[in-house]
């Protein structure tokens, strides 16, 4: 075979091999990379991606339709993809827009890539990507149920009921089997078998709830009175409310330390995180952050935790060994939902 032709067909091998060759080396450079927050900014209707290292944002994606705008987002294990669930132009339980669709961004290229319907207004609020199974789960709340999506096909492959009017926020126990939703309007909390797709127990809990967590070794769930500075400790156990805890003031979002040690919890009205410790469930330490803390997401290595102020348009940094302020990044308008892409 004389060489030009030889040459010509290698080349013409390499061009064929080439899209595929650049798709997987993109793959691997986003499972590689550092690890990025993704913060979601209501008031500017994005979604900001941010290097933890240096604190500076690399990116900004839009996150609206003609709905409204994202209040949470997910991140796939592999850190390549974001869930952003539309969720409509107004907050639980107020009159507005009702979003039916979910966006997906690729986040290595920094745009939205599909759009999952789900096939009629649902209000979806908080998605979460259960390793356990490889199930999206979303909060649909009109639907008065939590949807479950295959994020292979990106199809919906069921659901599971909550009884209860504005499921807002859902958490599920390590293992996956169980789940809790926190119920805003109704002010209770239901108890889901994940695979027997069932409400297993309604708690009532308050007139008006917000957020939810689950300690680590999954034996407490947590929720935020909102009718006083208080937060409920449910017993997995028995489904009951076990516990009280006196705030300083009415608590929002919550979640525990990764060491399982600590609950930290968000006071918007007077923009402070409390830290209440789980062997006494006593508040031990209040921090001082920008205004109106929302949500809060410890870092992988638990050292810091990150809470996202809507109020100010930032994220606060606290050091969790020296219980203070250490940093804060900027976000955008309205910061609230945060997730980690590794």
């Amino acid at each position: 075979m004389p060489k030009t032709f030889m040459a010509f067909s290698l080349l013409a091998l390499a061009g064929m091999l080439l899209p595929s060759a650049r798709a997987g080396a993109q793959h691997r450079s986003r499972s590689s990379a550092k690890p990025l927050l993704l913060v979601v900014n209501q008031g500017d209707r994005n979604l900001s991606l941010i290097d933890p290292a240096t604190g500076q944002q690399v990116a900004t994606v839009l996150d609206g339709d003609r709905a409204g705008h994202a209040h949470e987002v997910a991140a796939s294990p592999d850190g390549r993809y974001a869930y952003l669930p539309i969720y409509g132009n107004s907050g639980v339980g107020m009159p507005g827009s009702n979003g039916s669709t979910m966006l997906v961004v690729d986040i290595p290229m920094h745009k939205v890539v599909h759009t999952v319907s789900f096939g009629h207004p649902v209000r979806p609020h908080l998605p979460i990507y259960d390793p356990n199974t490889g199930r999206l789960y979303v909060t649909t709340e009109l639907d008065k149920s939590v949807t479950i999506i295959d994020p292979k096909t990106l199809k919906i492959i069921g659901s599971i009921p909550t009884g209860q009017e504005q499921s807002h926020m859902l958490v599920l126990a390590h293992d996956g089997r169980r789940g809790y939703t926190a119920n805003v309007g109704p002010g209770t909390v239901s108890v889901l078998d994940m695979m027997a797709r069932k409400t297993i127990a309604v708690i009532p809990v308050s007139a008006n709830i917000q957020r939810i967590s689950i300690s680590k070794d999954d034996r407490m769930v947590f929720t935020a009175d909102q009718t006083k500075p208080r937060l409920a400790v449910i017993d997995t156990a028995a489904n009951n409310i076990k516990a009280w805890v006196p705030l300083p003031a009415v608590g929002y979002g919550t979640t525990t330390t990764r060491d399982g040690r600590w609950l930290l919890v968000a006071m918007p009205r007077t923009s402070q995180v409390a830290a209440v410790d789980l062997r006494t469930l006593k508040v031990a330490h209040t921090i001082g952050v920008p205004k109106g803390p929302t949500e809060i997401l410890p870092s992988p290595d638990g050292r810091v935790a990150y809470v996202a102020c809507g109020g100010a348009g930032e994220v606060a940094v606290i050091d969790l060994s020296q219980w203070k302020v250490q940093s804060v990044l900027k976000a955008g308008k309205g910061a609230d939902g945060i997730a980690w892409a590794q």
